[in-house]
């Protein structure tokens, strides 16, 4: 492929952002009219994020929190009300409309549900971007036919929409996105409309996209094991604001919001099935056992911590519910243990649960 496109440089002064930054959100803001009263609705209240070049942040947040707002204003379909959007150290924010066109080339933009035209082939589809900036038709073979290879379509081009499947439309749009050569892909909730094996298919595939072209992707999403299987970082929005952001180890194994918990007990196992939520006493009833949750980070998640409290301190800790995975390349677990002993024994049991990177909580009694 040719060297990703560059606008020219402008007039005004653009960013003092790093030449290592993909992607900066500098303190926006974001209000709309209300339409039925004088007063204002913030979608935005002052987001701030700084995504690396060649790395992949998945923003996530449930519907209305803010989302698909921002990657409105990342590819300049919409302006802020205050703050500045600096794409590869271009102010998008700043440009007008005739330098925004240009500006887009450099980023691609894959949809929720594909949006490709029923009345072209998936070659046409993909060639479309091309087309509208006045590629020569030499040019546009050399662009597409490579492109439908890379996602693993050469032979559906001459296939039209309707004949194919969910998973193969997002792939031609994906492959549409990448059409220009962009330095930049912005993901809106691009698996949602799919099933779990091809949703893992397309997240594969974009992640070998950002290996092999060393673009930058942002993505938003309300599923955390989308962020679990695709992001270096993420961030979680609430209500127009970011209200967590980090590593996804570190998000994902000390999740500090409870909006972040939420979403994250939903994939790691973290959260306490249903049936022991309906049985958890605040106190301990005659004869009832104390319940611990004890999250494994690490390295730590592979050792033997259980056993050896067992036979250190001759208790007996019956396993409720668990699991461990890899998470961002580093092991992951999550433990729900009861246990009947004594106040001091329990403490030092905690203790020793809690030794390395372990967190441990108590959830409370069950008969």
């Amino acid at each position: 492929m040719n060297a990703p496109w560059q606008p020219p440089a402008p007039d005004r002064p653009v960013s003092s952002a790093s030449s290592e930054t993909g992607i900066l959100i500098d303190r926006v803001r974001k209000v709309y009219a209300a339409r039925r009263s004088s007063a204002e609705v913030v979608a935005l209240d002052d987001i701030s994020l700084s995504v690396p070049k060649g790395s992949i942040l998945g923003v996530i947040g449930r519907s209305g929190a803010g989302k698909s707002t921002l990657i409105r204003l990342i590819n300049g379909l919409d302006k802020p009300t205050g703050g500045r959007v600096v794409v590869n150290g271009v102010e998008i924010t700043a440009l007008s409309e005739r330098e925004l066109r240009g500006a887009r080339r450099s980023i691609g933009m894959v949809f929720q549900h594909f949006n490709l035209l029923s009345s072209r082939t998936a070659y046409g589809n993909v060639a479309l971007p091309l087309e509208i900036a006045g590629t020569p038709k030499a040019e546009i073979d050399k662009r597409v036919l490579p492109l439908l290879d890379m996602v693993g379509l050469a032979d559906k081009r001459d296939r039209y929409p309707a004949e194919l499947s969910g998973g193969q439309k997002q792939r031609v749009g994906i492959a549409r996105a990448l059409a220009t050569e962009p330095s930049v892909l912005l993901s809106d909730e691009a698996t949602s409309a799919l099933d779990p094996e091809t949703t893992d298919q397309i997240l594969e595939l974009l992640k070998q996209i950002n290996r092999d072209l060393h673009l930058t992707i942002l993505f938003i999403t309300h599923e955390m094991a989308v962020v679990k299987a695709l992001a270096d970082r993420v961030a979680v929005i609430e209500g127009g604001r970011i209200v967590e952001d980090g590593g996804t180890f570190d998000v994902f194994a000390t999740p500090r919001h409870e909006v972040t918990r939420r979403f994250v007990s939903s994939v790691t196992g973290s959260g306490a099935p249903d049936w022991l939520v309906e049985k958890l006493q605040p106190s301990q009833p005659p004869g009832g056992q104390a319940v611990l949750r004890i999250t494994f980070k690490g390295s730590d998640a592979n050792q033997p911590l259980l056993s050896r409290v067992t036979r250190e301190l001759g208790v007996d800790l019956n396993i409720l519910s668990g699991q461990v995975e890899m998470i961002a390349g580093h092991p992951f677990g999550t433990l729900i243990v009861s246990l009947d002993a004594a106040p001091d024994v329990l403490r030092q049991v905690i203790a020793q649960l809690s030794a390395g990177n372990n967190l441990v909580e108590q959830l409370g009694y069950v008969a």
